[in-house]
């Protein structure tokens, strides 16, 4: 059995990672960590779980064997490097951390000690996804052109019960989050873009925010990968719409496709052989891969590396950075140009 600490509540999916904690048949919840005790001890008690005061005491503790990072993104790197050189695996919410050279920093801890980092990107393991890359592996849509992914809810709109909108107050704090709807939600449509335009990074990155609700942080941006060989990716994310569908779109030389405009269909057109004929047509979905949590978990138990997830997490990590500064500086943003 592996024994899990959950490391702060702050994050709004602490709870599904401790549902899937409690779920799984081979991890248990026996410890408890947060920046703000009484939200923390309350939390520890609904998990019969042990609350610890100090952080330090937790990690001290030799029957805690992982830990479950959901704090605010800015005490990434500390409660990492920290979690790290006391010998736990980490599980953590994405996104690593808000800079590159934190990002490398903590690989880096992660690496000198030999354990198990698995970061949560839930999207990479969904059916669409698996079905796209399938797409774009047997090249049915020719070279790649644009890419196109949104992600947005109405989390910053005010509602009858709740005039603030029902994200907690403390996503829309710059210094916790590192920023707003990008780099929390739009995550997942940045890392789903990077994914699929191919094996290397853009040249640069160019961004805009809006400041639909007044917060401090965006809730409604934009972001643009500049590929070297005249490829774009478009990375839309908001808090501030109602029925705004998650949707990817992928254009190539020979081919379209689509996915969630607005249904959940994968929907595709392509001039070249293989691709079901020059017309429009659904593609059969393959089954989804184990979550993230799931994968962590395997990679303990059979002393393995989530490679691919961590590179991920990299490369996302410096789309991030770059889309920020870009916003605030109100220029492009090359990635060879962040500091490492």
């Amino acid at each position: 059995m592996i024994r899990v600490a959950m490391i702060s509540f702050w994050h709004v999916h602490a709870r599904d990672y401790a549902r899937q904690a409690r779920e799984h048949p081979d991890t248990e919840i026996v410890a408890a960590w947060d920046e703000i005790p009484e939200r923390g001890r309350a939390q520890a008690q609904a998990l019969g779980a042990t609350f610890y005061e100090s952080l330090d005491e937790l990690l001290a503790q030799p029957d805690i064997d992982g830990v479950i990072i959901d704090t605010p993104t800015n005490m990434h790197l500390e409660v990492m490097v920290a979690a790290a050189r006391a010998g736990k695996h980490i599980f953590t919410e994405k996104v690593v951390a808000t800079t590159l050279r934190e990002c490398n920093q903590i690989l880096a801890a992660v690496e000198q000690a030999g354990v198990k980092l698995t970061v949560s990107l839930p999207r990479l393991y969904h059916s669409y996804t698996l079905a796209i890359k399938d797409i774009l592996r047997q090249k049915l849509l020719g070279d790649v052109t644009l890419v196109r992914t949104r992600l947005s809810h109405n989390g910053a709109l005010p509602a009858a019960n709740n005039p603030g909108g029902w994200l907690p107050e403390h996503f829309f704090n710059a210094e916790l989050c590192g920023g707003g709807a990008l780099i929390d939600l739009g995550c997942h449509p940045m890392y789903l873009a990077r994914l699929f335009l191919g094996a290397d990074l853009p040249e640069m990155v160019s961004a805009n925010f809006g400041y639909v609700t007044g917060r401090e942080v965006e809730d409604n941006a934009v972001a643009v990968l500049h590929y070297a060989n005249g490829a774009l990716g478009v990375v839309e994310a908001g808090f501030v719409n109602r029925f705004s569908p998650f949707s990817i779109e992928v254009h190539g030389t020979e081919g379209s496709l689509f996915y969630g405009t607005p249904d959940d269909r994968l929907q595709i057109r392509s001039a070249l052989p293989g691709a079901g004929g020059d017309t429009w047509h659904q593609l059969a979905l393959p089954p989804e891969q184990p979550l993230a949590f799931h994968q962590w978990v395997g990679h303990i138990q059979q002393n393995t590396t989530a490679s691919e997830n961590i590179a991920m997490a990299v490369d996302l990590t410096a789309l991030m950075e770059a889309a920020n500064l870009s916003a605030r500086n109100k220029q492009p943003v090359r990635l060879d140009s962040l500091a490492r």
